[in-house]
């Protein structure tokens, strides 16, 4: 089978679309600062017994980019899936979310536990987990330094498209423990995605979004609340692992252990947000690109999750590439 490259009306806006396959529709949520390409080798591997459906996400490579911040806030993005999974005539669909693409997948799974058949997260913790640890983790609060940076007007996206982005290939090159899989066409791919009119910018706006929506100043411990924030009032109470909605649908999170910007204890602790049954496989010798660093044990684990949704044809492998 080969891609076919569409684009699909959704919330609004006209999404760009990498579809495959026939079957159950699964759903590829990709993450920062990438596109519909860094799901290249789960595409191939699924399409043979699932409708595999790939979007660029809003404002990323050539789905629509609206205009201001407001048009990049996590309801937004929520909406986008689901008019998708209702574009593509089904009801519900399996959630598949790295990075970004996680962290929208996980809201998708609270907020639509009906329309989630199954869900799937690669490195991106959950929301309840991650909140904690930017409050209470020194280490953590280091490494997400990026998201503070990305607050500052026009600066980030100026500086990661000059030279045809050549820092966002960069980045992902150093940050990839296992870089002979990511290729530098494959790298050229990603860099022309980004490079488009508008996508950086849209891009970084979905982190200046999360930082203003109601509850964000909850989400930074109070000394860089007050100076993000100034003395406006905090949430009325930070919400505990209680407080958030249960995810019923099954899922698998996937993590790669070398992530630099994502430690391994954001991992831990989860089991009270679920309902259904959860499911962790680690990945040693990656980084964050775990999808394309170790494409075939990220293919195994999917096909093994998702089996019995789509059985295998007679004589087919089991884990093809």
């Amino acid at each position: 089978m080969a891609v076919e490259h569409r684009f699909v009306e959704t919330n609004g806006i006209r999404v760009h679309c990498a579809v495959d396959g026939d079957g159950p529709l699964v759903i590829f949520l990709h993450g920062f600062p990438e596109c519909w390409y860094s799901w290249r080798h789960q595409i191939a591997a699924l399409a043979p017994r699932f409708r595999v459906v790939a979007p660029d996400l809003r404002g990323y490579n050539e789905s629509d980019k609206p205009k201001g911040v407001a048009a990049y806030a996590l309801p937004e993005l929520v909406a986008d899936v689901h008019g998708l999974i209702e574009a593509f005539g089904e009801r519900q669909a399996v959630i598949i979310g790295h990075d970004w693409g996680g962290a929208i997948a996980w809201t998708f799974a609270m907020e639509h536990p009906d329309a989630t058949r199954r869900l799937v997260v690669l490195n991106c913790p959950h929301p309840a987990i991650f909140v904690h640890h930017l409050r209470t983790n020194g280490r953590q609060l280091v490494r997400s330094w990026y998201m503070l940076f990305f607050q500052i007007p026009w600066l980030p996206e100026t500086v990661l498209r000059l030279g045809r982005a050549w820092a966002v290939g960069s980045a992902i090159r150093r940050s990839a423990v296992r870089q002979d899989p990511i290729s530098t066409q494959d790298l050229d791919r990603l860099r022309d995605a980004a490079s488009r009119p508008g996508a950086m910018r849209s891009a970084i706006n979905y982190y200046r979004a999360a930082f203003r929506s109601p509850d964000a100043r909850g989400v930074w411990p109070h000394w860089l609340a007050r100076f993000l924030y100034g003395d406006r009032p905090p949430p009325e109470a930070t919400r505990t692992l209680d407080d958030w909605p249960k995810i019923s649908a099954p899922t698998l999170l996937v993590w790669a252990e070398a992530d630099v910007a994502l430690g391994k204890e954001l991992t831990l602790g989860m089991e009270p947000l679920f309902r259904g049954p959860l499911e962790i496989k680690y990945v040693p010798l990656s980084g964050h690109w775990v999808q394309q660093e170790q494409p075939e044990l990220v293919n195994g684990y999917l096909l093994d999750f998702l089996g019995d949704l789509a059985p295998a044809p007679a004589g087919a492998p089991l884990f093809p590439g």
